[in-house]
């Protein structure tokens, strides 16, 4: 495959077109609700946030996109937006917000401290499960899913160079062809096939990075089309519960979690 087949905007657009109605990705909240969306379902809000960023901020690209959310799914619909449109992903690795970057995107908690980092357009985001707007919104902030919802449901994505930056931390940058390589790595080592469903267990205040520093859990679900659960740890006294959950979820790999006894699936590391 030559570099532009490589990066991850066309690998996703790809996946979408080859079963747009396969779950992609299934988040629970502390709560325990649940929201499952489909491939179809997760590049709809791609596309909208794609066109919110070109239409709405006029984002080029190689301009740098600071993500301060935690491992959801409207994170995933950033990130794939970001790679979309030809956007560098900053990641901080902490609670904190990578400064000086065009946009900032944050949840409530972190909105002042984008607004404090010196990016032009700063975003938020509620997060909650059913898309609700924000509850306070802070002068200078847009509401992500208020604006989000009056722009175009397609967008075809640029035809980005897999060679140039698509991710930022704080230790080093990465290419879109080296995200790929990483998530496909990931992906032969844990065995990760069609059938699968990897859970990845995460606090719900985790920074991105819990899905790798090089974010491969996202990739490699893209790469080999197994859909992701993403789930919070099990409260004290529930692990029971929490397996039972993960069976109804047919999860056959799980990350991020050592179960005390014996479970239906095997551990990734």
């Amino acid at each position: 495959m030559g570099a532009m087949s490589e990066s991850p905007a066309r690998l996703w657009r790809a996946l979408v077109a080859a079963d747009p109605a396969r779950p992609f990705v299934t988040s629970y909240d502390d709560l325990g609700d649940r929201v499952e969306l489909s491939r179809a379902t997760l590049d709809n809000w791609v596309s909208k946030t794609s066109n919110m960023l070109v239409d709405g901020f006029g984002t080029q690209p190689g301009d740098r996109v600071a993500v301060a959310l935690p491992p959801h799914w409207q994170s995933l619909a950033w990130l794939l937006s970001c790679w979309s449109v030809g956007a560098t992903v900053v990641l901080d690795g902490t609670d904190a917000v990578a400064p000086g970057t065009e946009i900032a995107v944050a949840d409530p908690g972190r909105l002042e401290a984008a607004l404090d980092a010196g990016a032009e357009e700063v975003v938020g985001t509620s997060l909650d499960s059913l898309g609700m707007p924000l509850k306070e919104v802070p002068t200078m902030v847009t509401d992500y899913t208020v604006e989000v919802r009056g722009h175009g449901d397609h967008f075809q994505p640029y035809p980005v160079d897999a060679d140039e930056p698509a991710l930022e931390t704080t230790e080093r940058a990465l290419t879109g062809a080296e995200l790929v390589t990483a998530g496909r790595t990931r992906a032969e080592a844990w065995r990760l096939g069609e059938r699968d469903r990897l859970a990845v267990v995460v606090a719900s205040d985790a920074p991105l990075t819990a899905l790798g520093e090089d974010l491969s859990l996202l990739m490699a679900s893209v790469v080999s089309g197994v859909p992701l659960v993403l789930t919070p740890p099990p409260a004290s006294g529930e692990e029971e519960r929490f397996l039972e959950r993960m069976g109804t979820e047919r999860v056959s790999a799980l990350y991020g979690y050592e179960p005390e006894g014996r479970a239906p699936f095997r551990q990734v590391r």
